[in-house]
């Protein structure tokens, strides 16, 4: 009767083992949450195991973010830190697109600047920062400068790619409705490189998210790198981990507001 049982539990636990995967595969959306509070759990279990002074759990993180959210300390540093980042970007997508276009669809062009910017691009980006304390200083400036450095590559590689993957098919058709130049760029090209376009956005985030605390900790500290040293000189971790968390979540929340302008922009190409 016990051997009964026994194969009769087992039984259940597979059947409910099985339903429960049948139900992930049914609904992928659900793994999403599942797989930050996996992440969450893993954290805590390893802050467990260490010193605070090491590593910091979630709650204390927590804690600790919300006490200098009430204080208006991380808000301003971070809507400060942003002015740059923002920027830096901005600067980058107005020099990366056009330049990435000319490359992709004029082979002289490609031939010009291909081997420059691969060069260039192989360079680790936190070699030019005494190049740029020379040139813009320690402040605004130097920090714009570094996120365009650090960004612009990545996109305009991105841009290249996607310009010289555009079907022969696509520019004939145009070229059949007697589309002038400025037509076909805008008809014919920026839509169908459109899905390149949208990555290198995402990638070049991304880089400027990474020059963005990287230029607050290299230049004059302020903002999120000066809470970063500030807590680093007091050997306060969960200080140092909430400036990480925030930066974490900025990203991934940056990532998804382009993903889904993706989808809704380009529904016959992202899967859903």
């Amino acid at each position: 009767m016990q051997d009964l049982a026994r194969t009769a539990a087992s039984r259940r636990s597979g059947w409910n083992l099985r339903i429960v995967t049948e139900s992930i595969w049914k609904y992928p959306h659900a793994v999403y949450p599942l797989s930050f509070l996996v992440g969450l759990m893993v954290w805590e279990l390893i802050a467990s195991q260490l010193p605070d002074v090491v590593f910091a759990s979630p709650s204390a993180v927590f804690n600790h973010i919300v006490d200098a959210t009430v204080s208006g300390v991380l808000p301003k540093a971070f809507l400060n830190s942003i002015q740059h980042m923002l920027l830096g970007l901005g600067l980058a997508l107005g020099v990366a697109i056009p330049v990435g276009f000319l490359m992709g669809r004029n082979e002289t062009a490609f031939q010009m600047f291909d081997p420059v910017v691969n060069a260039i691009f192989s360079i680790p980006s936190i070699t030019f920062v005494p190049f740029l304390i020379i040139w813009f200083g320690l402040f605004f400036e130097a920090r714009v400068a570094l996120v365009f450095v650090m960004s612009v590559f990545d996109i305009l590689i991105t841009v290249a790619a996607g310009a010289r993957n555009i079907e022969p098919v696509q520019i004939e058709v145009g070229r059949s409705f007697a589309a002038n130049r400025t037509k076909m760029f805008f008809k014919v090209m920026i839509p169908a490189s459109l899905p390149f376009l949208f990555t290198a956005v995402r990638i070049g985030t991304v880089r400027a998210i990474n020059a963005m605390i990287t230029a607050e900790l290299f230049f004059a500290t302020v903002n999120l790198g000066a809470h970063m040293e500030e807590a680093s000189a007091m050997f306060d971790a969960p200080a140092m981990l909430a400036v990480v968390f925030l930066l974490a979540l900025f990203g991934l929340g940056a990532q998804e507001g382009i993903k889904w302008a993706e989808a809704k922009l380009l529904p016959w190409h992202v899967r859903e």
